[in-house]
This record gives C-alpha cells, structure tokens and sequence, in this order.
C-alpha cells in the first residue's frame, strides 16, 4: 500500500500525519517508513504486516490497534498507549517504548532485542515473549 487515502490523509512512506485521526482504519501492509505519526490517533487500526520502521509514533495512540507481524524497527514509540495492542511477531527491534503503555498487550513471539522499555507501564495481564524479563528491562508492572 502506497500512496493510498485513507479518511482524507495520504498514507506512504515518509508522510506526514501528524495528529491525523486514523482511528479503525485498514492499513493492512501500509508502507509508512519514517513517517511522522506524532499524537496520531490510530485506535483499533489494523495494521497487519505494515511497515513502520523509523516511524515517530510518539504519543500515538495504538489501543486496541493490530500490529500483528508489524515491523517497527528502530520506531519510536514513546509515551504511546498499546493498551490491548496486538503485537504478536511484530518486529521492535531497538524501538523506542519510553514510558509506553503495554498494559494488557500481547508481545507472544515479539522480537524485542535493543528496545528500550525504561518506564514503560504493563500489568498482569501483559503477554511476553518467551523467556523475556519486564523488570529487568526497566517496566513497571502494576
């Protein structure tokens, strides 16, 4: 998916949407390489298999969204809200969680290697990949 609109934004690689309401919409496989997706509201979009590597999701809000097999390389996601995201084999290779939200996430198969998860927020209810230690990459459980 390139260059496509989407609730009269243009979605492709390097766009700009900041603060675009994208709430429920079907990017399924949108390109979005280092785009700027600032306090962008995508809540409860699916985003199956889209690439969002570099992109600045900083303050998004992802709740509920599918990010299933995503890839978010180096992304950053910094105070963003994943509250019930699906994160399933999603690719978050050194991205940027700072402060994020994961309550309730699920992160089953998730490649986290180099995140940087300090501050971030999960609770019980938050599904890990195996073998991997949320105190010890800094989150607070509650």
């Amino acid at each position: 998916m390139d260059g496509v609109e989407v609730n009269g934004y243009t979605i492709e690689p390097g766009a700009n949407l900041e603060g675009a309401d994208l709430a429920g919409a079907d990017l399924k496989r949108a390109r979005l390489f280092e785009a700027n997706l600032y306090e962008t509201n995508l809540k409860g979009a699916n985003l199956y298999r889209a690439f969002l590597s570099l992109a600045h999701l900083r303050m998004a809000n992802l709740e509920g969204a599918n990010l299933e097999m995503a890839t978010l390389t180096m992304a950053n996601l910094t105070v963003a809200n994943l509250w019930e995201a699906n994160l399933t084999v999603a690719n978050l290779w050194e991205a940027n969680l700072t402060v994020a939200n994961l309550w309730e996430a699920n992160l089953i198969g998730a490649d986290l290697a180099g995140a940087d998860l300090e501050g971030a927020k999960a609770n019980e209810d938050t599904v890990w990949p195996e073998g991997f230690d949320p105190v010890a990459a800094g989150m607070t459980i509650e």
